[in-house]
């Protein structure tokens, strides 16, 4: 089978860029042919507002060149504009709610306008897939009948060091922006015990002011990005991985986590509540009461046995999370088209 993947990413720590790397170690390890367009190999024009429209229209092109593909598969429906009118079959992913994803980011008529071109997308496409829960049941009720395929990981290729900075120790990893609940975090290192250190992991529009907090607070440790051979033994070296976006679908970070034995300390949205069992692997929480958030990481960072159990649970709950589970969907699902 040949397979052509558009992503506005590959590369990096975001959930998106470890799902289509994932995927196309899967496939390739089932022998099919993949080819990867993305913002790493193609024209964008590297300014905040067109950095997006530029990668769609150099997308768009590129795949009309990319002939004799049975499959093109979009993740993100800003990708999907590039396989519009292609004879191959179409399969769209969406990683968490669209629309509702650039509302909270940009506003209502960026939201308004985002509706409309989400709805294009999902029309191109003969099949859609939904990273989580959440966003099936959201397609399904607008009448599209998506798929539920969510994200997953390679368990055997994570690092097994540790790296534990800091004797009592908790971590961040992911984009540095507002869905992803940083500024909870820049409130949260506000009253954190000295004691506590938080170790920040990532890079985004919200950079310079995690770099302030973490210059205010010594208790505050930001690394910037990291590769994912660096970022793991981080994680191991952790008490508990906090997690507090506004938005969320099936974080591959919190998979991570799990697949480490690592509690987690997330929000109560989205794909999130799919991962976390309340007080059975983790605490879900409002991401905006700062006060019970630091309440339960105190928690965990004086109760090892509480930890340990978390971290067994997350362990049992992981493996149907694996790429050999989860890619098997997406190859049953490609065949069902072509068939």
């Amino acid at each position: 089978m040949k397979i052509l993947i558009i992503s506005t990413t590959q590369s990096g720590i975001g959930g998106t860029a470890k799902h289509v790397q994932g995927l196309t170690n899967y496939l390739e390890s089932k022998n099919h042919f993949v080819k990867i367009i993305s913002s790493d190999n193609t024209f964008t024009i590297p300014i905040k507002k067109l950095k997006n429209p530029s990668f769609m229209l150099s997308a768009l092109i590129k795949t009309k060149f990319s002939k004799n593909y049975d499959i093109i598969h979009a993740h993100h429906p800003m990708a999907a504009l590039a396989f519009k009118g292609s004879s191959a079959k179409k399969v769209v992913t969406f990683h968490g709610i669209f629309s509702n994803q650039i509302g909270m980011l940009h506003g209502k008529t960026a939201q308004n306008l985002s509706n409309k071109y989400e709805e294009n997308a999902l029309n191109w496409a003969d099949a859609i897939t939904t990273g989580s829960k959440d966003s099936f049941n959201y397609y399904s009720n607008q009448g599209h009948h998506p798929h539920y395929i969510p994200n997953a990981i390679e368990i055997d290729s994570l690092p097994l060091d540790i790296n534990q900075k800091y004797e009592k120790q908790i971590i961040f990893v992911g984009r540095l922006s507002k869905e992803k609940g940083i500024e909870s975090l820049i409130r949260l290192s506000k009253i954190l015990p000295k004691n506590i250190h938080l170790v920040i992991v990532g890079s985004g529009p919200l950079e310079n002011e995690v770099k302030k907090t973490a210059k205010d607070h010594s208790n505050i440790d930001f690394l910037g990005y990291l590769p994912k051979n660096e970022v793991i033994p981080l994680i191991r070296g952790s008490f508990a991985l906090i997690q507090p976006s506004l938005a969320e679908g099936i974080s591959t970070t919190m998979l991570e986590a799990m697949a480490c034995g690592i509690p987690i300390i997330a929000s109560n949205v989205g794909g999130n509540k799919e991962l976390i069992i309340n007080n059975e692997n983790g605490f879900l929480v409002n991401p905006e009461a700062i006060d019970e958030i630091n309440e339960k990481i105190i928690n965990l960072s004086e109760n090892k046995i509480l930890v340990k159990n978390f971290g067994q649970k997350s362990s049992e709950l992981i493996k149907n999370f694996e790429w050999e589970h989860i890619g098997k969907k997406y190859l049953d699902l490609y065949e069902s088209l072509l068939t």
